[in-house]
């Protein structure tokens, strides 16, 4: 069983940065893609950054040149580095676990942290 737990969220001014990780439990992170969605309020979830099982990565159009998503194997985390941040960034931020192996069939998803941007 799978298990993913968020971190690093809180409230932020505009401009100001956040750094948020997710740690997996299991032994399938390093054969899994990761990702990072958010949830505004109203609003569906969509994706913000996705890094595959081999490092290749990409962001949504919204957050492009503002943030960096990245995974370390050994410690089973994804983070997402999040700077310049806007008051539109403000929503949960989920973390997906999207396995890559033959068989599999169900992708797995944190509780969620709330990032909120506001002066």
């Amino acid at each position: 069983q799978v298990q993913l737990v968020e971190s690093g969220g809180g409230l932020v001014q505009p401009g100001g940065s956040l750094r948020l990780s997710c740690a997996a439990s299991g032994s399938i992170f390093s054969i899994s893609d990761m990702g990072w969605y958010r949830q505004a309020p109203g609003k569906q979830r969509e994706l913000v950054a996705k890094i595959t099982r081999g490092g290749s990565t990409n962001y949504a159009d919204s957050v492009k040149g503002r943030c960096t998503i990245s995974r370390d194997n050994a410690k089973n985390t994804v983070y997402l580095q999040m700077n310049s941040l806007k008051p539109e960034d403000t929503a949960v931020y989920y973390c997906n676990l999207d396995p890559k192996f033959p068989g599999s069939s169900r992708d797995y998803w944190g509780q969620g942290t709330q990032v909120t941007v506001s002066s």
